[in-house]
């Protein structure tokens, strides 16, 4: 099986609530996510490249780099049988103002994290994105999941950066 790549981008409204995307396309087909898309690799696109991408393409938002802070890298190891994902997580600083159009990926909606938990969402995502959300949204986790079919999921921390209020900057090419 051969690895996809791709993102989610945790978005919220200016209470707090929610964007999440009741999916009309496999994967997830009729299940409730967060936005989010696959890296376009023959351009050499990044993560953050990908996840500012696809909020311009699925919102409309305008986000930058700093807008963003990259959470969770995931590897799922034979999601559904069929193949396996690295998925890098965004939370978003940036709220949206309105509920975005519906969309040939699918339909919009604005939910409370309490409500999430009795949406149809995928099973990985309930029992392990949400928790991972709630937990390390403010700093970084790197895990692998083995979502291999007929055996429980298995979720491993590999790392963990924990949170800090200081900015660490890439250093400038003189």
């Amino acid at each position: 099986m051969q690895y996809k790549i791709s993102v989610l981008i945790f978005l919220k409204d200016k209470t707090g609530r929610f964007l999440m995307l009741q999916r009309a396309k496999e994967p997830n087909k009729g299940l409730w996510s967060p936005i989010g898309g696959k890296l376009e690799m023959p351009t050499g696109e990044s993560p953050f490249e990908c996840a500012i991408r696809e909020a311009k393409e699925e919102t409309g938002i305008e986000l930058t780099e700093k807008d963003l802070h990259l959470f969770c890298m995931a590897a799922e190891k034979a999601y559904e049988g069929k193949g396996h994902w690295l998925m890098f997580l965004f939370d978003c600083s940036k709220a949206l103002d309105t509920l975005p159009e519906q969309i040939d990926e699918g339909a919009f909606a604005f939910y409370t994290r309490e409500e999430i938990d009795s949406l149809a969402i995928p099973e990985t995502d309930r029992q392990g994105l949400w928790e991972i959300y709630d937990r390390f949204h403010d700093r970084f986790v790197a895990l692998k999941v083995d979502c291999q079919p007929g055996k429980p999921l298995e979720f491993e921390i590999e790392g963990l950066i924990p949170s800090d209020n200081s900015v660490h900057e890439m250093p400038q090419n003189d």
